[in-house]
């Protein structure tokens, strides 16, 4: 039997929600302010998987505020295949609840059907009759018209969990004789668990299972923490599986995630009839029918029509601000802002997927201000950036911009270059601060990674500019739901890029993202 590696989705893959077709799995998850907006992928085996577009790719489906708070956006999409269609119901915090529905899930996906029902994490089930039911964040129902928007019945209330803060990301299945419901508790911090309950009647009232929560990872020393907002899904072979959100903190006390919550995958066994999950193990033995897809090169030429589905930009990519034919085989951006700090500047990136990976790209500036940023929001962010005949490492921590670091470039292409590495926790042999400190020089040894910055002209060697503690680009630091999105930048004029290229350096191996 083949064994799989956790996480199936690394990087931002949050709230994930999966539906099969046949022997296809499809896959989505949250994207928050980002466009375009809710990826759509697909595997054969729950473990391989391949980004196949966005269920939001068209500007009037995803109507951000241009000012819009980061960590915005949407929020938990569910995904169901019904009457040969597929359905995507999902909440965009700035307007509401909609579903939009596709014949093919690779897309193009409707416009949005707005539904006047108040609340988070929707999820769609129809029962016997062919009735289409709403659940969503309390935990509520309401019967609805899902094609003409209408709330037919309710919100009734349908049962609050097992007493944990924010009963949330309800989803119902008709397994047999019962309804089941399977929501999450706890937050979608450490505390977050996975809770179950059931009833012969959609309506309920619900019984929990005596096990619950039938999943969670709080007050352990697992590597998997924040497990949570799960959905399940039944195999060909009879198996059933649970996809659902989880982090891998590093570092020391209190630990810091940086990647954002991923997508993990669980087997499912029935007990009595109710589910039962064990610990969500970083190395599983997979279902029958393995069946593995060949991962995209980590190296973008631009040489597509399009821009591959992976590519994101925050809350919108106006037209006017990126082109592929201007300058053919480069990405060439031009500045919608003048800086990184606020939204509205043109930004194209994408997750980072790895703890340990190195990201290149070779921009030609001519007399713009554009370099690689990572990101975590506008107010969290290193950028390495070339304008001025100066390549120079800016931090913005919070209030604080700063200059870091700065050395001259000759005019013409230059390679940028981040490199992350990740830090052990203190071995118990080092006991004191000058010893971490010379451990590391300069590096917060307990930090969850350390991000070096590094420029190359012409056929020179790298030239290392900073090393900068990853702590500051964290969740626990920055707050909110996102991770780290790694992308160029054009802050003043026009820049090209000829390349970008983001590889694994840990032993990780490479995701399919499309």
């Amino acid at each position: 039997m083949p064994l799989y590696d956790n996480p199936v989705l690394p990087g931002m893959h949050p709230d994930p929600s999966v539906c099969r077709v046949g022997e296809d799995y499809y896959l989505v998850c949250s994207s928050f302010e980002y466009f375009p907006g809710v990826p759509v992928l697909h595997s054969r085996d729950l473990v391989h998987w391949r980004q196949i577009g966005n269920a939001l790719d068209r500007p009037g489906q995803l109507p951000i505020p241009a000012d819009a708070a980061a960590s915005g956006g949407i929020y938990a999409p569910t995904i169901r295949h019904h009457d040969g269609r597929f359905w995507l119901i999902t909440t965009n915090v700035h307007r509401g609840n909609f579903v939009v529905t596709a014949e093919d899930p690779a897309g193009p996906w409707s416009d949005p059907v707005w539904l006047d029902l108040p609340g988070i994490d929707p999820d769609l089930v129809w029962d016997d009759e062919g009735n289409c039911w709403c659940a969503l964040s309390g935990t509520r129902l309401a019967r609805i018209d899902p094609e003409a928007g209408t709330v037919l019945e309710g919100p009734h209330p349908l049962w609050t969990g097992s007493g944990l803060q924010y009963p949330e990301a309800p989803h119902l299945y008709r397994i047999d004789d019962w309804w089941y419901l399977l929501i999450a508790e706890g937050g979608t911090e450490r505390g977050h668990g996975v809770s179950v309950a059931r009833s012969r009647d959609l309506r309920g009232p619900y019984e929990p299972a005596p096990h619950n929560p039938i999943l969670s990872h709080r007050s352990t020393d697992r590597p998997i923490q924040s497990t949570g907002h799960a959905d399940l899904v039944r195999a060909p072979d009879g198996s059933w599986w649970m996809v659902l959100l989880g982090t891998r903190p590093q570092g020391h006390t209190p630990r810091f995630h940086v990647l954002g919550r991923e997508t993990f995958l669980a087997p499912v066994r029935w007990v009595d009839g109710w589910p039962v999950v064990d610990p969500v193990a970083p190395r599983s033995e997979a279902s029958p029918g393995w069946s593995p897809v060949d991962a995209p090169p980590p190296r973008d030429d631009f040489d597509r029509a399009t821009l591959a589905p992976a590519w994101i930009s925050p809350r919108s990519r106006p037209e006017g601000s990126w082109s592929l034919t201007e300058r053919p085989g480069w990405l060439t951006l031009h500045a919608t802002g003048d800086t990184l700090d606020r939204p509205g500047h043109t930004f194209v990136g994408r997750r980072q997927q790895h703890p340990d990976c190195r990201i290149t790209a070779r921009l030609d500036p001519g007399t713009a201000r554009a370099g690689l940023s990572v990101r975590l929001d506008e107010a969290h962010h290193y950028d390495l950036e070339v304008a001025d005949g100066k390549a120079r490492v800016v931090a913005r921590i919070g209030p604080v911009r700063q200059c870091v670091a700065e050395v001259p470039v000759p005019a013409g292409p230059v390679e940028l270059t981040v490199d992350l590495r990740t830090t052990d926790v203190l071995p118990p042999t080092v006991t004191s601060a000058k010893q971490a400190a010379e451990r590391r020089p300069g590096v917060g040894a307990t930090g969850p990674d350390t991000l070096g910055f590094l420029v190359t002209t012409g056929s020179g060697e790298p030239v290392t500019l900073a090393e900068l503690d990853g702590r500051y680009l964290s969740t626990e630091v920055a707050t909110g739901f996102t991770g780290r999105v790694v992308g160029m930048y054009v802050t003043e004029g026009t820049a090209a890029f000829d390349w970008y290229d983001h590889r694994p350096t840990g032993g990780e191996p490479v995701i399919a993202g499309g």
